[in-house]
């Protein structure tokens, strides 16, 4: 039995404002070369399918062509929700779906209930927020721990004749590390799971955390198929090709098709732009800190010019001097030109008003007196009209 090991698709998301959606097509088609040339008996996507519990259309259309691509391939489909899914909308169908070799497990009733292909029993259980999921299971534990745990004594009290047990879980099990790109689903400040949880399972098939990792020798991330943090530049993306043929799971990494590299660059700009050693950056999602004394005038155009895939800009200067008079002292006897050109000045890193930047700034704040003046009569003198001729 081959199983390939995915999850975390996160269908939907962006990168820095950057659509992800043909990068997670281009992903898909890969998967489905994999599942024929690696002659896949079944796919286990561990939660996270989509980014968002409301999907756009664009994202369901994805997936019910990747779904349909898989089945044809060769595969079934065996799909747990995660904590970005909304059970419901992803679960809907389920009956009929499985029916098609695709097996959707989105609700806590369905737990104990595996899926069984050839000698092995796949038990995939949903996300389980432990609020929610501790009554139906039956625990009084509401912690991430407490609910797993309750869930797997489901699983194992289940009766099977199979020779090999999988299961799916979407969680943060404890030697698991993390990255920027993860939602935070701690429940008072508590959310691992120790490993023992998935003890007599021959393979804990995880999703949660994205970057690819071994926990135990039988339990394993594969992690996001795109990096979505530039925290995950050092990740070497990949889904994992399970084989239960013996007694022990095999684990092959098939490493995952790069649509854009990440790189994180950092120096002061005239390096950054003339520096050799960045040519490869070229043509990366690129972060950029800045660390010159004075921020540079059109920073971002200028590191386009050369990075044109720059998504983020910092500032973090070296060596720049720090005013420590307290801000009553700093504004004392200051006219409200002087404050906004220092306000520019704050923002630009040490950069001060030009001239003419100073006559804008004092055209803006003569308007806006007239403005306000105009709204309110603040500050205007009604002319005397002269009387009439007689008038007391």
């Amino acid at each position: 039995m081959r199983l390939l090991h995915t999850s975390d698709w996160h269908l939907g998301r962006s990168f820095h404002g950057a659509g992800l959606l043909g990068a997670q097509s281009r992903f898909l088609d890969h998967l489905v070369d994999v599942v024929r040339a690696e002659r896949i008996d079944a796919v286990l996507v561990a939660g996270d399918v989509y980014d968002r519990a409301l999907p756009a259309p664009d994202s369901v259309g994805l997936l019910s062509d990747a779904l349909l691509r898989l089945v044809d391939a060769g595969a079934q489909v065996v799909i747990s929700s995660g904590n970005h899914d909304s059970a419901t909308r992803l679960g809907f169908g389920s009956g009929l779906l499985a029916r098609a070799g695709v097996h959707l497990r989105t609700s806590v009733d369905q737990i104990g209930i595996p899926v069984v292909i050839g000698d092995v029993a796949i038990h995939p259980i949903p996300y389980l927020e432990p609020a929610v999921a501790a009554g139906p299971l039956g625990t009084s534990e509401r912690t991430h721990a407490g609910v797993l745990r309750a869930a797997m004594n489901r699983v194992r009290a289940t009766p099977t004749d199979q020779r090999h047990h999988v299961v799916m879980a979407h969680a943060f099990v404890t030697g698991g590390v993390g990255s920027q790109s993860e939602r935070d689903i701690s429940v008072g400040g508590v959310a691992a799971v120790p490993p023992s949880v998935f003890g007599e399972m021959a393979y804990a098939a995880l999703g949660h955390l994205h970057g690819p990792q071994q926990v135990d020798p039988h339990i394993r991330y594969s992690g996001s198929p795109l990096a979505m943090s530039f925290g995950e530049v050092n990740h070497r993306k990949s889904s994992a090709i399970v084989d239960l043929s013996g007694d022990e799971a095999v684990v092959d990494l098939v490493p995952a098709p790069v649509d854009r590299r990440l790189a994180v660059l950092r120096g002061d700009l005239e390096d950054l732009l003339t520096s050799r050693a960045h040519d490869e950056a070229e043509q990366a999602w690129c972060q950029v800190t800045l660390t010159d004394p004075i921020r540079p005038m059109g920073a971002m155009d200028r590191i386009k010019g050369r990075f044109p895939h720059t998504l983020e800009l910092r500032f973090e200067p070296q060596g720049a001097p720090v005013d420590l008079r307290p801000y009553a002292e700093r504004l004392e006897a200051r006219t409200e030109l002087d404050v906004c050109c220092d306000f520019l000045t704050h923002v630009r890193g040490g950069a001060v008003a030009s001239e003419d930047e100073r006559a804008l700034w004092q055209e803006a704040i003569d308007a806006a007196r007239l403005g306000r003046s105009r709204s309110s009569d603040e500050g205007v003198v009604t002319p005397v009209r002269p009387r009439a001729a007689g008038a007391a």
